[in-house]
């Protein structure tokens, strides 16, 4: 017991590791909007690189997870606004729940702190060794059980463009490690007594991002047509978007604002995630109200609204997007691929009866089965549901399948006032550099958006107005060499991962072996 006891005693005592892991959670969360700024994350790993220096691996895995609690506990507030507010939990309920989501995704970076010490007795150079666990870390949250890859470091840096250029590259991912290389670098340099020669090969590797952005910066849109394009945000308020009673006042909104852009003459309208709050399928009369608008303004409408579709027999229901002809006719459908847990499914809801859907509704959906681009006039549009436009693959399959502008509607009114919606925008932007194709986001309360191929937002709405945003984008290139090789780069952090790991081990035994004959 007394081993144990001295074992968990962390090299800088408690309260200094705390305040240490404190700092470092503070700068991570501080790097993101719409508060934040980001140069907080060129610092925020240093204080963790501090309390976890003369560390054993379990010491700075528990340092590593109680950062990343407090990280996400201050970035994912807004999860209680969700469950709270809108799901109608009550608060023993809510505040576990996200501090429970908080603390699945400290694991990461428990994970990531891990590879500190290992890395040392390894003897791997931690500027190798921390940002692939980093990345690798991040690379496992965004595939286990069904995956959450919000607010990763890179995410923070969307206002930079010259330094997420390099994201049609590597992804996001390619950020994310060089920001954990110039933490590793800063500490080095500052903190643990290295020649400042050590930061040469970080400024060069710097040098070369921002030269590759401004390179790719100067390089013009795609040839082709221009569209022009028209995002309409109703602001319907959550507590009533779902009653039958609001529905045909919700169709007045929508229906008023989108009038207002005829004289801008729309190539495409698009009215956000579940704007028609009805099955559009039934033909009913206020499907026809949604064609006689498309008709009236002569432009292709793209809205959200649920589908039903007969599966082995079954009935299914989908969380979809409908385009409609400037004749009002159907044109296509796109359904959401990546649902959203306990809001549109219940995970292995056999096994786990007495759990509900956070989010009342139709009923569990299903996700949909290919994605499909949904034929514009001179182009074809990708449609990313709500949050599939925070999952990289999602976008890379539309654009390999054709798309050449992407679409992406959504309800955020879930978040309510929170940061939530600017994080969530900000994650977008990335979306755009690795296909290189232009992003047009319709949101029910905000944000609404144009961003073009090389992620500079071009115009953007406020939160909780009414409003209609019109613009002009190219279509994009799609000459990402990123829609290619997709995540190679994160793997290939996977495999420096797992190598550091095997030559420990042979270290340890070799070690083992030696003393076996003293």
């Amino acid at each position: 017991m007394i081993g144990m006891s001295h074992d968990m005693d962390f090299p800088r005592g408690r309260r200094t590791s705390f305040l240490l892991c404190l700092a470092s959670a503070l700068c991570y969360a501080g790097a993101f909007p719409p508060y934040g700024h980001p140069v907080f994350a060129w610092i925020a790993l240093i204080p963790l690189l501090i309390a976890v220096k003369g560390s054993t691996p379990r010491q700075a895995f528990t340092i590593g997870w109680l950062t990343g609690w407090i990280t996400y506990a201050l970035l994912l507030y807004w999860v209680m606004i969700v469950m709270g507010q809108y799901g109608h939990l009550p608060w023993y309920a809510t505040i576990p729940l996200w501090l429970g989501l908080s603390a699945w995704l400290a694991l990461f970076h428990g994970l990531a702190a891990y590879f500190i010490p290992v890395a040392s007795r390894a003897r791997v150079p931690l500027a190798l060794a921390l940002p692939a666990a980093v990345v690798t870390g991040d690379l496992l949250r965004s595939w286990l059980l069904t995956g959450f890859p919000w607010a990763m470091l890179g995410h923070s840096q969307a206002p930079w463009l010259p330094l997420i250029q390099i994201a049609d590259l590597t992804g996001v991912y390619g950020i994310t490690a060089l920001i954990v290389l110039g933490n590793v670098t800063l500490y080095q340099v500052f903190f643990d007594g290295a020649p400042r020669r050590r930061s040469m090969v970080t400024l060069a590797l710097l040098g070369l991002t921002l030269g590759y952005g401004t390179y790719r910066l100067s390089q013009p849109h795609a040839s082709g047509s221009v569209m022009t394009v028209s995002l309409v945000q109703g602001n319907i308020d959550q507590s009533v978007k779902w009653s039958p009673e609001y529905r045909e006042t919700t169709l007045d909104i929508f229906t008023t604002l989108s009038r207002s852009t005829a004289a801008q003459h729309p190539a495409l309208v698009v009215w956000p995630e579940s704007a028609a709050p009805f099955f559009f399928q039934e033909g009913s009369p206020s499907s026809q109200r949604i064609r006689a608008i498309s008709r009236e303004l002569g432009s292709n409408l793209l809205f959200g609204s649920p589908a039903l579709e007969q599966r082995d027999g079954r009935p299914h229901y989908l969380n979809s997007a409908f385009l409609l002809g400037p004749d009002g006719q159907n044109r296509g459908r796109a359904d959401k691929l990546h649902l959203v847990p306990f809001g549109e499914y219940v995970p292995l809801a056999s096994l786990m009866p007495f759990v509900t859907k956070l989010v009342a509704g139709i009923g569990d959906f299903s996700p949909g089965t290919a994605a499909r681009p949904l034929p514009l006039t001179t182009s074809s549009a990708g449609v990313l549901v709500c949050y599939e436009a925070v999952f990289p693959e999602i976008a890379r399959q539309y654009c390999q399948n054709g798309s050449r502008v992407l679409v992406n509607i959504t309800n955020d009114a879930w978040f309510g006032r929170s940061s939530a919606p600017y994080q969530h925008l900000a994650m977008t932007v990335f979306r755009t550099i690795e296909t290189r194709t232009p992003l047009i986001r319709a949101a029910n309360t905000g944000i609404s958006a144009i961003i073009d191929q090389h992620g500079r937002v071009c115009s953007q709405t406020g939160l909780f107005i009414p409003a209609v945003l019109t613009g002009v984008i190219t279509p994009g290139s799609a000459d990402s060499p990123y829609l290619r090789i997709g995540d190679l780069f994160a793997w290939s952090a996977l495999l420096v991962c797992i190598g550091i790991l095997i030559l420990q081990y042979r270290q340890k035994k070799g070690t083992n072996d030696t003393s076996s004959f003293k």
